[in-house]
């Protein structure tokens, strides 16, 4: 099992220099926090026309986002697939004064959360699935960066 990154563009890749140490931060919350296993995790890059065709074509939404997961974990293997649009991790990145790499694993945490079974429809679960975030990005940069 493995977790995979690929890219819609090449300046995209250029972006992501730290995939190994993300990788082991993403096993490490799988496995050693959550006790689940690590299936086949693929990250896909792309940018904000492409994730507005994903959203039309599966979710039947018409608006722009910055992560759409599709999961196919079973009950104790995490698996799925992650799109995230760098366009939209960029601008919310300036919009909320952060430093790109750090939206950036934020988004990326947020979707193994989802995969985990997090949510984030309701306020409470937005403030829950924020937390998780906040919490998962700390153990990245205590031990990784």
């Amino acid at each position: 099992m493995a977790i995979f990154f690929s890219y819609k563009t090449p300046y995209i890749s250029k972006r992501i220099s730290n995939k190994n140490n993300l990788k082991k931060w993403i096993t490490y919350i799988i496995e050693k926090e959550f006790k689940k296993s690590v299936g086949d995790i693929n990250f896909y890059f792309t940018d904000d026309s492409e994730i507005l065709e994903i959203n039309k074509k599966y979710l039947a939404h018409n608006y722009y986002t910055d992560i759409i997961t599709f999961n196919y974990c079973t009950e104790n293997s995490i698996s799925g697939d992650i799109v995230i649009s760098v366009d939209t991790v960029k601008s919310n990145a300036k919009d909320y004064n952060l430093i790109f790499e750090n939206e950036l694993h934020r988004v990326i945490i947020h979707g193994i959360l989802h995969l985990l079974g997090f949510d984030d429809s309701t306020e409470e679960q937005k403030k829950e699935i924020r937390e998780k975030e906040n919490w998962a990005l700390k153990i990245f940069y205590s031990k990784w960066n």
